[in-house]
């Protein structure tokens, strides 16, 4: 048994770990290759992220779903780097909107070199992934088109707010399938696309995908409230410190509006104060833990890792199949 990938993955035949860890490294390689640029700081501000190192969650996923085809086909390891320079490239932008300092444990690169150069190392990133893609023909361009083009309406929602009327837990789940679901989903689908996998078998993963994607930003939504130490190297309340609508205070302020409960007004009040004020933060953490809404997050959470693990169901056994639904079975836990 060797652990490999996001959340201690157990890989316990001898053949899927070889090929795991081969592609694994291989993707890593072609990440460091892929931002390498003539100009040094280019370089050094495109592999900033790279070298902090992350779960490369994205790329896993796309070397489990290749074991439903050729594992080997030239395609493969491509389209891994490529759904993870994007999510990079991501961050870079994320951190700029969120005016964040700190990622993956290192200074964010809008802290360290300003925005300017954030965005644009964001898109330098965006750019080498598209270099790349145009070798893994015009479907594999056009699919990628599609999510980022989810991706980028996920964040315009996001920022927008739900429009009048609308369920604001019902559009955060869509935020979600959007910024998080997509990318996740197309990392399933290229690993079975490229390594040529049946149409119905390509379908099935891509649902999984886009279930699971949801499923692990919703316990990243727990652990921000619930955890001591939080996986992403954020510490405990981060996002609530920020002012940013998780599940959680979103299930709080919709019992509150249905059921009207003083402590649960009060509770919303709380948080609607200043938060960068350690004492309110810290009393806003207390409460939110022992409140039914983060249990409710947590069912969520569960529901939606359920139904990825459902997709499943008619895909062959084997151990690429056990191993998809050991991360259904991680992203539970991890949500407690």
């Amino acid at each position: 048994m060797t652990v490999v990938g996001p959340f201690g993955l157990s890989v316990r035949d001898q053949a899927l770990e070889a090929d795991v860890q081969a592609g694994m490294t291989a993707v890593e390689e072609g990440l460091f290759e892929a931002t390498k640029s003539e100009v040094p700081f280019i370089t050094g501000a495109a592999q900033h992220l790279v070298r902090a190192g992350g779960k490369r969650f994205r790329p896993l996923l796309v070397m489990l779903a290749a074991q439903f085809g050729d594992p080997y086909a030239p395609g493969v390891v491509p389209s891994a780097v490529v759904v993870e320079l994007t999510h990079l490239a991501t961050l870079y932008h994320d951190d700029v909107m969120d005016e964040a300092e700190v990622r993956r444990g290192v200074d964010s690169a809008n802290t360290r070199w300003g925005n300017s150069v954030a965005v644009l190392t964001g898109d330098f990133l965006f750019a080498r992934a598209s270099h790349i893609l145009a070798d893994l023909g015009p479907e594999a361009v056009r699919v990628q088109a599609e999510a980022f083009e989810r991706l980028v309406t996920g964040q315009i929602l996001e920022t927008a707010g739900p429009q009048d009327g609308r369920d604001p837990v019902d559009h955060y789940l869509d935020v979600l399938g959007g910024k998080t679901g997509s990318l996740v989903a197309v990392s399933c689908r290229f690993g079975a696309m490229m390594s040529g996998a049946d149409e119905t078998v390509v379908d099935v993963l891509t649902q999984y995908g886009e279930r699971l994607g949801v499923a692990f930003q919703l316990a990243d939504d727990v652990l921000d409230i619930a955890s001591d130490t939080h996986e992403s190297g954020k510490t405990p309340g981060t996002d609530l410190r920020e002012g940013i609508p998780t599940l959680p205070v979103l299930r709080l302020r919709e019992r509150a509006a249905r059921q009207g409960l003083a402590e649960d007004i009060a509770l919303c009040e709380l948080l609607d104060a200043d938060l960068t004020d350690d004492t309110r933060h810290a009393e806003a953490l207390r409460l939110l833990r022992a409140h039914p809404a983060l249990e409710q997050a947590r069912r969520d959470t569960v529901r939606y890792a359920e139904e990825a693990r459902a997709a499943l169901a008619p895909l062959r056994e084997c151990a690429a199949k056990t191993a998809l639904v050991q991360l259904c079975d991680a992203v539970v836990h991890r949500a407690g």
